[in-house]
């Protein structure tokens, strides 16, 4: 087979790195997630600010992933280049959200293993 467009979605042949890939990708996710909520419940400074930030923000997140950069295919398709920094762009604000609050060293791992990932799933043709 082969890949009519590089990234998640089209006709993937499906490598060990690929699928290993995918499933790191999937878990990048998971923690953005994660990451974005303890963000939001640790900054608040009352419990209105902490409940709209630690669920907002990742459900900021989740809506903008699941419109422009979903697996399965998004709602809308974006230009390679721009589906790239998008993604680079949402998960990124993961790491920077670690890093706010005081996780530097797991903000560093985060933020490598997302240009591992990213950089694996759009050059594997």
């Amino acid at each position: 087979m082969r890949i009519d467009r590089p990234g998640p979605v089209g006709q993937r042949q499906w490598t060990p790195v690929t699928a290993g890939n995918a499933g790191l990708a999937f878990g990048l996710e998971l923690a953005m997630l994660a990451a974005l909520c303890y963000w939001g419940f640790k900054t608040g400074s009352t419990l209105a600010t902490r409940l709209l930030l630690g669920i907002g923000a990742p459900a900021l997140a989740a809506a903008v992933w699941g419109l422009f950069l979903a697996a399965g295919g998004p709602r809308y398709r974006l230009p390679v280049a721009a589906e790239i920094v998008l993604k680079l762009l949402v998960l990124g604000t993961a790491a920077l959200a670690l890093y706010a609050t005081g996780r530097t060293t797991l903000a560093v791992v985060y933020g490598a293993l997302v240009a591992v990932s990213v950089a694996v799933e759009y050059s594997t043709r």
